[in-house]
């Protein structure tokens, strides 16, 4: 080491680039440092501590830990930190069998609370290494049996989030940036090795206090929460809630590391952590024993173990039923409305403090989680939810009561009844029995009365509803709906007995006013939700249509005059036409007194001009609702009057929709429009064909089973006259011809099929006959082949009818003085056909055209000479 920290400065002497700018000041301090440097030699300090023999030479090693630690006083370098962990390591095992060595390494420890010390930036990412492993190695020593160390390095991880550099700086280096532990820390693992240290530190308050702050730092980081969460952090914190601390402050760290945890990591992990009935047990006991704290903190503290409870809560495996903790909440968010004693809340008072205002929101909250829990049915009933609720469901008090401020008491109130909405449906029978129906319904009347009132609008509830009555309006008006929605007959009828439909229709009238005046998307919510609630209300019932008519047709008139444009303005026109058109389907079809009303005020023309524009989401239900007027007489009048844009007629707008449905239905037509969607397929086999054919016809199928089961009905009740039997014959004829040519059909295409199959038979025959043919003349020529070398009289044979093949060949006109080419190739001596051997010779032996030219073959002198040394041998 020393020789290192000695070979640095002459180095640097050397660099031509470097040494003409450094003054007489600079050189002086360097060599200061120099000789600071060497005068701790870390491999030796090192060596030191590794004697095996080193007991007697405790003091020794004592002075010398003493004249590092004096030595780094200023911070590590972090090229020293691997051998500084190395001594770390080793004061550790010494400190097991002599004590003496815990101050000592205390003071190490102490010394990673100054930043480390860098000569380059570099310096940073090359020794990343080294110092997260440095750092890991501070978690690693939790395990050692020193509450003095423990503390000592909970302090150090503390402190890396102090941002305060040090007034001292080491000649010649410079601080890390302010971050660069803490993410040295993140890259080492440390967070977890302190999860685990939470074992160690059971039963000592102090310490388990300093690890739960060093954690509550460390949470700050996504990556340290995923380390604490792999540890099981969630489940290890919450059980140690109820641990005797007279400060708080073990429930507070525990409680902010939990919220940390939820934000940063996975929920569903966190919550899987906290599922079991001892997490939830000791949740709940924690939250009782602050529920009746009076000191600020424990309000603020009950608080956020109340947002933990609610998160718990939306996930049904958590126990919060079986626990207890779910009828605590459930009784402590009812107990100031219903006013009846219960022990679970005993000692509990509301003192109407911001802190109790958040807790009363957050218990709201909680109820509507749980009734979407069918398991928590019998608790919400038990303890009076609907009755709480209901509390809420009156017009406000004016200000200056003592209890809440008005802001508040409105925000309460609009969360009540938005809660209500959720509990209403699984508690049908209390929410009846408590007259909520009736309440709603007055309540609605203040919202549209002259009564002075303008509301605060601050919360989530109370959007859109500054300066009036309409956020109250709405929420009331989505609780009637809730239990509407549930189409209970009870419900129904003892809001009709009330004048619902009449009082509705007011409300009506007022929203769409309102909504002419200024566009909103709560007021055109109100509308959607009364549009819905008579819907239900007036189905199957003729009676309450007519009494829907007598308003509510002027007031449908003026939806369907909507402008067309506004259904892409993004607010949501299109659910209120939709709304519009299934009251419309539910209040007015089927009673002819509305329909006749609807008629008369151009409802037919109205509905068709909107299904001109073909909208796809509204022709299903316009095409729907023009079906069932049909059934009245006036009806197809209308249509036949009606004419739109260019003077299109209503035949022509149902036309343009079918096309319009072939083509996105894929229906291929020629070029004059016929189908053409089921010929010439691909891919079809034999079976497929048959298939089709039934396809094609299976509307004529269908008309024909129809007509066939009319048939038979009249002919048990009636006997046909002569022109109705014959008219019955006819149509019996056209289905059985029709199943005559699909049969015909389908015997075409299994006979095509059939011939088919024969002709690949064929073909398959002829490739067999072909292969055993060729196969046989392979035989016969190999069968020649041994004869002719096995049996010279064959050879002989064979040599004759080769003479006799070449003379047949020739031609038979013979050239005067042509040239005679011999077949034979003389001294020859074996018994098969020779080689692919051409001699081309003159045309006459005086010489001709290939005698002497350029383009007569010649040998080469390589060849010469080869064809002499042949002829040598």
């Amino acid at each position: 080491m020393a020789s290192l920290a000695a070979a640095e400065p002459r180095a640097a002497s050397r660099s031509p680039a470097l040494s003409p700018s450094r003054s007489g000041g600079e050189k002086r301090a360097d060599a200061a440092q120099d000789t600071q440097s060497r005068s701790v030699d870390l491999d030796h300090v090192i060596a030191l501590l590794g004697d095996s023999d080193s007991k007697d030479f405790e003091k020794e090693q004592l002075k010398t830990l003493k004249k590092v630690v004096k030595h780094f006083e200023n911070g590590f370098p972090l090229k020293d930190l691997a051998q500084i962990s190395e001594i770390l390591s080793l004061c550790a095992e010494k400190m097991y069998e002599q004590e003496a060595f815990t101050e000592p390494l205390c003071e190490l420890i102490k010394l990673f609370e100054l930043p480390f010390q860098k000569r380059k930036s570099s310096e940073e990412m090359n020794y990343s290494i080294e110092a997260s492993k440095s750092i890991a190695l501070l978690g690693y020593l939790m395990s050692l049996p020193s509450s003095q160390v423990k503390i000592q390095i909970c302090k150090t991880i503390v402190s890396f989030y102090n941002m305060d550099l040090p007034g001292k700086r080491l000649s010649g280096y410079q601080p890390t940036s302010p971050n660069y532990k803490i993410q040295m820390a993140e890259a080492g693992g440390v967070a977890e090795y302190f999860v685990y240290s939470l074992a160690l530190v059971e039963n000592q308050l102090t310490e388990k206090l300093w690890v739960l702050k060093a954690l509550q730092h460390l949470s700050i980081s996504e990556t340290s929460c995923g380390q604490m969460v792999q540890a099981q952090a969630a489940s290890r914190l919450c059980l140690c809630l109820n641990d005797a601390d007279p400060s708080g402050q073990l429930m507070f760290h525990s409680s902010d590391i939990l919220w940390n945890l939820l934000e940063k990591t996975s929920k569903e992990e966190v919550v899987y952590q906290l599922r079991s009935l001892e997490c939830v047990h000791a949740l709940k006991e924690a939250f009782v024993d602050l529920m009746c704290g009076f000191r600020h903190c424990d309000h603020q503290l009950r608080n956020d173990l109340l947002v933990i409870a609610t998160l718990l809560a939306e996930y049904p495996a958590v126990p919060m039923i079986e626990s207890g903790f779910a009828e605590i909440l459930i009784v402590l968010a009812t107990c100031t409305e219903v006013k009846l004693p219960n022990p679970l809340v005993k000692g509990f008072k509301l003192t109407y403090s911001y802190e109790d205002f958040e807790m009363k929101k957050l218990l709201f909250n909680i109820i509507g989680i749980l009734s979407k829990d069918p398991s928590s049915t019998q608790l919400l009933s038990e303890n009076h939810v609907i009755p709480a609720l209901l509390y809420y469901v009156k017009k406000n008090r004016k200000p200056g009561f003592p209890d809440w401020s008005a802001a508040q008491y409105e925000e309460l109130q609009l969360h009540a009844i938005a809660v209500l909405a959720s509990v209403a449906p699984v508690l049908v029978d209390k929410y009846l029995s408590c007259q909520a129906n009736t309440l709603l319904l007055v309540f609605l009347e203040w919202c549209v009365s002259q009564d002075p009132f303008f509301g605060q609008g601050n919360s989530f509830h109370g959007t859109g509803g500054r300066g009036s009555k309409l956020a109250q309006m709405h929420y009331s008006l989505r609780a009637l709906r809730s239990v509407v929605a549930l189409y209970d007959d009870a419900v129904s009828i003892n809001l009709c007995d009330q004048g619902a439909i009449c009082q509705l229709l007011d409300i009506l009238k007022y929203a769409a006013e309102k909504f002419k005046e200024k566009e909103s998307s709560v007021l055109l919510e109100i509308q959607t939700d009364i549009l819905f609630i008579l819907s239900v209300l007036c189905e199957s019932d003729n009676h309450k249509k007519e009494l829907f008519s007598c308003e509510g047709i002027g007031i449908l008139i003026a939806y369907l005059q909507m402008d067309p444009r506004s259904l892409y303005s993004g607010l949501g026109h299109n659910y209120l036409l939709l709304s519009a058109l299934d009251c419309l389907w539910s209040c007015v079809i089927g009673c002819y007194i509305a329909e006749d009303s609807f008629i008369e005020k151009q409802g037919i023309f109205l509905l068709l001009d909107l299904l001109s524009l073909q909208e796809k989401n509204l022709g299903n239900i316009i095409l729907g609702i023009l079906v069932e007027f049909s059934d009245n007489a006036k009806t197809i009048l209308h249509m036949n009057i009606w004419q739109g844009k260019r003077g299109q007629t209503a035949a022509n707008v149902l036309i343009q929709l079918w096309r319009q449905e072939e083509m996105d239905l894929g229906v291929k037509r020629d070029q004059y429009g016929k189908i053409v969607g089921f010929e010439h397929l691909p891919g079809l086999s034999a079976k497929d064909v048959v298939t089709l054919a039934i396809i094609q016809h299976f509307i004529d199928f269908k008309v024909g089973e129809v007509w066939s089961e009319i048939k038979e009905e009249i002919k048990e009740e009636f006997r046909p006259v002569t022109s109705d039997e014959r008219i019955l014959k006819l149509i019996s004829e056209v289905s059985e011809n029709t199943g005559r040519k699909v049969v015909a059909l389908q015997t075409e295409a299994l006979e095509k099929q059939h011939r088919q199959e024969i002709r690949e038979e064929k073909k398959t025959y002829q490739k067999i006959k072909a292969t055993n043919t060729q196969r046989e003349m392979v035989n016969k020529s190999w069968e020649n082949f041994l004869a002719r070398t096995s049996n010279y009289e064959a050879l002989k044979k064979a040599k004759m009818l080769q003479g006799t093949l070449i003379e047949a060949s020739r031609s038979k006109i013979k050239l005067p003085n042509g040239p005679d080419h011999p077949t034979d190739i003389p001294k020859l001596q074996i018994t098969v056909a020779p080689g692919r051997c051409v001699t081309v010779g003159s045309t006459s032996h005086q010489g001709g055209p290939l005698a002497d030219t350029d383009h007569a073959p010649k040998k080469s002198s390589a060849c010469k000479k080869a064809f002499r040394s042949d002829q040598k041998r």
